[in-house]
């Protein structure tokens, strides 16, 4: 069913144009600097998995059920498959709302996502974080986002809020969402090139690619120091 899902104008291309935007740039190349895609979604991972976007993400958090579910005891023998149909849900896995999604949020942070010895609930100072929360741009539409959308504000990351094209009661939500200084800045759910979205995004990229650059080479500088002179 994942195949059959409709994306907005732009999508997923728009994932690989980001990615190819930092890495083809030689300023950003030289401090190793890359973009990673992350869904973080209330909806059907399978279903995200299966769709036309998977080959342009890192990683999906998403809701999981279980369809035949391994008996007591199952480490120790060969897992027999069951007799039931497999393809019939059996149980709910794994859900997410406003509160799983921060935590999501944090296994980002903290690189938990991909270096497993590393548990979420680890204390690790902020500059030894894989991804810091300012680095992050968080896009979403809706109320079970406002969580994250509060985090990543207050840690200086860049938040952003999309509602469908032509859609009123979408508009009057993020709008509020804006009024309510929940997000940064709101525009159509439309990637295409030129478009506001597509150009507050690049441009959020780039702001947040040149700080790192410019901090990298300020700490290199101070660690290497002034050359010595003749005094005269």
């Amino acid at each position: 069913m994942g195949a059959k899902i409709a994306f907005y104008k732009g999508l997923p291309e728009f994932f690989d144009e980001i990615k190819s935007f930092v890495r083809n740039d030689p300023k950003y190349q030289q401090h190793e600097i890359q973009v990673e895609h992350y869904i973080v979604s209330t909806g059907l991972r399978q279903m995200i998995l299966g769709s036309r976007i998977a080959p342009y993400i890192d990683g999906v958090w998403g809701c999981e059920f279980v369809e035949d579910p391994p008996p007591a005891g199952y480490l120790d023998q060969t897992r027999q498959a069951s007799a039931a149909n497999p393809k019939l849900i059996s149980q709910v896995a794994y859900t997410l709302d406003n509160t799983t999604k921060t935590r999501a949020i944090f296994e980002i942070n903290k690189g938990s996502n991909k270096i497993p010895d590393i548990e979420v609930n680890a204390k690790i100072p902020n500059e030894d974080r894989r991804v810091p929360f300012q680095n992050m741009i968080y896009i979403a539409d809706g109320p079970s986002d406002i969580p994250v959308f509060s985090i990543i504000n207050q840690f200086g990351g860049r938040t952003f809020a999309v509602y469908k094209p032509g859609s009123r009661e979408e508009f009057s939500q993020v709008n509020n969402l804006q009024k309510q200084n929940r997000v940064q800045s709101f525009g159509e759910a439309n990637y295409t090139d030129g478009s506001q979205t597509a150009m507050w995004l690049k441009n959020a990229v780039s702001e947040i690619a040149d700080l790192i650059v410019a901090n990298r080479e300020r700490v290199l500088g101070d660690k290497i120091g002034k050359p010595p002179r003749h005094i005269n």
